[in-house]
């Protein structure tokens, strides 16, 4: 762990264990590795348990809302979780300076830091949490991802709706699991379909799925019907789903996603 006063530590190892309404019994875990109590296997490196140290005491004299410090320690969990994961597969930490604090004593990785903690504390959809702290993680671990654009990642996905991270998720596994040739609807009926229609549309027009929203064509004549099938990922898609980690979105989320677009998972 960083070299923290033993109260900082203290203090820090309990914000980050109060996430736990959030993520879970893991939320205690992931204190215990951040502050050097977890299992002698799992074993972060020194650069990001200091970044993660200094952001959790940060906020340990803070006075914030009940349940937005239970949304950044649950944050600095989930970071905890991933990297974990990412360690475990030999993705070891970037070199490239992502660390390295500049003239005023902070590094990209502290402002990305205080950067993902507030997004989390202001998060109510909580779920979305998971893959905030997931975004910190893995742009620790990919120094081809430069500063800005880890942070034009972060800032697009903070614009996106649930339902619109879902339908990424959807679209980003369709190798691994075929999306429904059925066509979307057209004009749906009811307001589930429209505003599910509309989150879809927003992505193509937004440039994070292909192909773009269909033009009117000359004379009025009929467009073609898109399907679900027929989307694939922008460059700006793959990056909101790889820092997001987005894979990690649960099948019954895209599942309820495809059916507020009237159609079958498959």
């Amino acid at each position: 762990m960083s070299e923290l006063g033993e109260g900082a530590a203290d203090a820090g190892r309990l914000l980050v264990a109060s996430g736990e309404p959030v993520a879970g019994s893991m939320a205690r875990s992931a204190a215990g590795i951040l502050y050097g109590e977890g299992p002698a296997s799992i074993r972060l490196a020194p650069e990001l348990v200091a970044c993660l140290t200094l952001a959790a005491a940060e906020l340990t004299g803070a006075a914030l809302p009940g349940r937005e410090r239970v949304r950044a320690g649950a944050v600095l969990a989930f970071t905890v979780e991933l990297a974990a994961t990412r360690a475990a597969s030999g993705r070891s930490p970037r070199t490239d300076g992502f660390f390295t604090a500049d003239a005023g004593g902070r590094s990209p990785a502290d402002t990305l830091a205080e950067a993902v903690v507030r997004a989390a504390r202001g998060e109510t959809d909580e779920w979305r949490v998971r893959h905030l702290g997931y975004l910190l993680a893995e742009a620790a671990v990919s120094p081809d991802l430069d500063p800005g654009v880890v942070d034009r990642g972060l800032r697009t996905a903070s614009q996106l709706t649930g339902r619109q991270l879902v339908l990424l998720a959807a679209v980003g596994r369709r190798e691994r699991t075929p999306l429904p040739m059925t066509p979307l609807p057209a004009d749906p009926r009811g307001w589930r379909e429209w505003g599910a229609l509309e989150d879809l549309t927003d992505l193509q027009r937004h440039g994070l799925l292909d192909p773009p929203p269909a033009q009117p064509r000359p004379g009025g004549a009929a467009l073609p019907r898109l399907r679900m099938a027929d989307l694939r990922l922008t460059r700006r898609g793959v990056l909101v789903h790889r820092l997001l980690a987005l894979d990690f979105v649960r099948e019954d989320a895209v599942t309820a996603a495809l059916a507020d677009l009237g159609l079958p998972r498959s």
